[in-house]
């Protein structure tokens, strides 16, 4: 079913998601909740795969290119000795691959007999500073990790499959290189040792959406066998990986990726751990820092509460200081780096605050345009680089076009940051773009389908805006300017209670596996507006009364409503009661 409704500056069409009732049927037989298996048979899952929840269904460590070489390379190190540092990425899946690589290094060593102090010596890790050195594992960064630590080996996390001079550089200083990354590759490849990468060419490995956090975390599992096959522990007393598996569901959640049956699982058992308060203690300090509850952890906690915290870091100064929260096993330390990334999150929300009331003002002309530009770009001489992404992100939500952030950066150039909507690649945009500024107007660009970033020339950047516009509009179809929203269609309403929200959150929701929505009719009762801001309702239904709250939108609704919505416990009123979180006013016939 598809409904069409108009707003000032695009339409919004909602799609009704079918269930396979072959497998619903059989998911029901199977004891599941009527509910739940409608839900899962509309996403694609199979009834083996709904039983298939255990980490021996993992996909394996060997089917991923490279990984034997890498393995064998990273135990031949341990086992002489060797300095291995680690090079991380100033984002959430960077920081917990990074923790990831340093903890279960240090734990095969340990398991070898070292001391902790020993560990500590030969396993280290260092991030570029995004302000100072940019993105990988750069020549710079080589020079520092040299001069720094006299490294033997360099292992990069989520990043390292583009770092074709970076490599060259290592190999020029005698220094080993293993690339563990989740990116595209681009024309050439690095000249590394070993190459662990799900999208290189000739990699069978079916997980294309698995983060960096996830590949650096097999590539621990492979160089635990290689060990354990050449004598240095056996099954009994070998290291246990899956300790770290909260960090890869951090880490997996909050870098958005799809969330395919091998990701849920990854993140489903790393939740286990969280709930059954086996987390790190850095982990556990940041849903202290959050105000969540770890022994009800969700999804939604690691990607919109514990994510932000830490990219909060990568963001505003150095994301060392949230991988040092992640690596810490002092309790007190935790907390105390805990409390230092939620101060810099909330200066981030401040910061981003100010800049997005600069771009609403900016894109007013587009809200009120019959016919508003394909694509849309904003920048200010006074924003700061390392919030325009999550700022050009919020704008392309707000108008539902690619959208592009700009602000200046320490070279004289600008910094820009990019996110798209299906069926506009950003990257291709851009190419286009370049071609038709003059020549060296844009010296760098760069990412794919749906984020990108780029450089540009002062003199550049009002000519930019034109044409991304146009590039934007000769390269998509008009149909993908149009916001699709997806729900599950109606519910009974005996399903929307407390026990119905536990049915629910005992799945891994998330990107490629969308959390439930419905569409439903209700009739408003009552509406109050909360801090001059937001909205609640009592509205009714089959003559049931539900509370009900709509975000940042304060105008009137009355009458018979068609409503897209979820609903949750509502903790306030003790978590017994639900409450239903408005998304989508669809329809409305006034009372």
């Amino acid at each position: 079913m598809n409904q069409t409704m108009s707003t000032p500056h695009n339409q919004v069409q909602h799609r009704v998601r079918l269930p396979d009732l072959q497998v619903e049927r059989a998911l029901q037989s199977k004891g599941m909740h009527p509910l739940l298996a409608r839900l899962l048979a509309a996403r694609g899952v199979q009834v083996q795969e709904s039983e298939e929840t255990g980490l021996n269904h993992l996909l394996s460590p060997n089917l991923l290119k490279g990984i034997d070489q890498a393995a064998e390379t990273l135990a031949d190190a341990l086992e002489a000795g060797a300095r291995i540092v680690v090079i991380g990425d100033y984002d959430c899946d960077g920081a917990t691959a990074t923790a990831v690589a340093v903890r279960g290094l240090r734990m095969l060593l340990q398991s070898m007999g070292a001391t902790a102090q020993q560990a500590s010596y030969h396993i280290d890790f260092l991030v570029p500073n995004r302000f100072e050195y940019g993105y990988g594992l750069s020549p710079e960064i080589v020079r520092l990790a040299a001069e720094k630590f006299e490294p033997d080996l360099l292992v990069t996390v989520d990043n390292g499959i583009a770092s074709v001079d970076g490599v060259a550089q290592a190999n020029d200083l005698g220094i080993g290189v293993v690339i563990t990354d989740h990116h595209l590759p681009g024309n050439e490849l690095p000249d590394a040792i070993a190459i662990v990468n799900p999208n290189q060419p000739g990699c069978d490995f079916p997980s294309k959406s698995i983060a960096g956090v996830g590949v650096m975390f097999y590539t621990l599992l492979a160089t635990r066998a290689v060990m354990r096959e050449r004598g240095s522990f056996d099954q009994a007393n070998q290291p246990r990986l899956d300790a770290l598996l909260d960090l890869v569901a951090l880490g997996t959640v909050a870098d958005v990726v799809r969330l395919d049956a091998n990701n849920r699982r990854l993140v489903d058992h790393g939740l286990q751990r969280i709930r059954k308060g086996r987390a790190q203690p850095g982990m556990l300090a940041l849903f202290f820092e959050a105000s969540r509850d770890p022994h009800k952890a969700t999804a939604t906690d690691l990607g919109f509460a514990l994510g932000p915290r830490l990219n909060a870091a990568g963001r505003l100064s150095d994301m060392s200081l949230g991988i040092r929260c992640l690596l810490t096993d002092d309790a007190a330390e935790a907390n105390r780096l805990a409390g230092e990334l939620a101060k810099m999150n909330q200066e981030r929300k401040r910061i981003e605050s100010d800049m997005k009331q600069d771009a609403l003002q900016d894109i007013e002309k587009f809200l009120n345009d019959d016919n508003p530009a394909a694509g849309v770009v904003v920048a200010h001489s006074d924003w700061h680089q390392g919030v325009i992404g999550i700022l050009a992100s919020r704008i392309k939500d707000r108008i539902y076009r690619p959208t592009i952030a700009l602000a200046p950066g320490d070279d004289g150039l600008w910094k820009g940051s990019g996110r798209s909507v299906q069926g506009v690649h950003l990257r291709d945009v851009l190419d286009l773009v370049s071609k038709r500024l003059p020549p060296g107007s844009m010296p760098k660009f760069g990412g794919h389908a749906m984020a990108a970033g780029l450089t540009l020339l002062d003199n550049a950047v009002d000519a930019f805006k034109t044409e991304f516009a146009k590039a934007v509009e000769d390269l998509c179809d008009p149909a993908a300017l149009t916001r699709v929203v997806e729900t599950d269609g109606s519910i009974p309403t005996d399903y929307i209670h407390a026990q119905g929200v536990d049915v629910l959150q005992s799945q891994v929701w998330g990107q490629g596996f969308p959390p439930p929505m419905f569409c439903d009719q209700f009739e408003v009762l009552e509406q109050r507006i909360l801090k001059e801001a937001h909205s609640k309702f009592k509205l009714m239904r089959d003559g049931k009364i539900f509370t009900a709250l709509r975000w940042n939108h304060v105008e009137s609704i009355t009458g018979q409503v068609q409503l897209i919505y979820r609903f949750e416990r509502d903790h306030f009123n003790g978590g017994e009661a639900v409450q239903l979180i408005i998304e989508q006013v669809l329809e409305q016939t006034p009372a």
